[in-house]
């Protein structure tokens, strides 16, 4: 099996395929991570937010992240992989392809504290103090732009 990226603003999705994307991150953030927070935030709707995915040979989704404008700057967040499909290199793949959607722009994200050293195989750098986000601790981390 073969995975294939794809890229789509949310009014571009088809609605089975958008229902499925936030599945996956509520199945990961709220469920498996145990916190209770409102994952529909309303900034995938932004004109300019880009939702990024992985999907199998059956059109199931395998991961996902989203990349949203923050005026200038970019931002990277709810990179989610599906419990069947990690370990495979996946979100690393929407990783690079995250990147490269924001043309050279700074980019921000909050990662989690222990994926810190995984987010830094991108170049990321932890940019600020630790702070808690759902009761799990979270590390500012920035890609320097290159434009």
């Amino acid at each position: 099996m073969t995975p294939t990226q794809h890229s789509s603003s949310v009014a571009e999705i088809d609605p089975v395929v958008l229902y499925e994307i936030l599945r996956l991150r509520v199945d990961v953030f709220v469920v498996e991570q145990e916190c209770p927070y409102p994952e529909l935030d309303g900034r995938d709707l932004e004109p300019s937010a880009r939702l990024l995915w992985s999907t199998d040979d059956d059109a199931r989704i395998l991961a996902t992240l989203r990349v949203l404008h923050d005026g200038d700057d970019r931002r990277i967040g709810r990179v989610a992989t599906a419990s069947s499909a990690r370990g495979r290199g996946l979100a690393a793949d929407l990783m690079r392809s995250a990147v490269v959607e924001c043309d050279g722009r700074l980019v921000r994200l909050d990662a989690q504290a222990h994926l810190s050293g995984w987010y830094a195989r991108f170049g990321f750098v932890v940019d600020g103090d630790e702070f808690l986000e759902d009761g799990i601790p979270h590390l500012p981390m920035t890609l320097a732009a290159t434009r």
